[in-house]
């Protein structure tokens, strides 16, 4: 069996397109949540735990089809796929909000999207 070879090119194309899915995923969760909270009596205190979890489950999506293809490195990879995903939603809301602040809850989605990011990419590469 010959090693496997990854150029930096398809690296970068794995986590390009585990990004646009995840932040697509995100999307699309958060407007069926958002349904579900206008026609329902759900609380709102429960918008915080059910973002949290659609932003995790997003990037591991994510991350394991967009390193599907890679063979190696899905440690790396998945880390960037989470890490790009989240600084992208922080600049975004941050630009929306008109305030870039960084508190312990910024540095706990920042933790659990490269943890996310990492499990979606292991899984993907050590997929047959």
């Amino acid at each position: 069996m010959e090693p496997v070879q990854n150029t930096g090119n398809e690296n970068l194309k794995g986590i390009a397109k585990g990004v646009l899915i995840s932040i697509c995923t995100t999307i699309i969760a958060c407007l069926i949540f958002a349904v579900i909270l206008t026609y329902t009596n759900i609380s709102e205190d429960t918008i915080t735990p059910v973002i949290i979890m659609i932003t995790a489950i997003s990037i591991f999506i994510g991350s394991t089809i967009g390193n599907a293809k890679i063979q190696k490195n899905g440690l790396v990879n998945g880390a960037g796929v989470g890490f790009i995903y989240i600084i992208a939603i922080y600049l975004i809301s941050s630009i929306i909000n008109g305030h870039f602040t960084l508190n312990i809850a910024s540095i706990i989605m920042i933790v659990l999207s490269i943890v996310f990011g990492i499990l979606g990419g292991i899984i993907a590469v050590n997929k047959k």
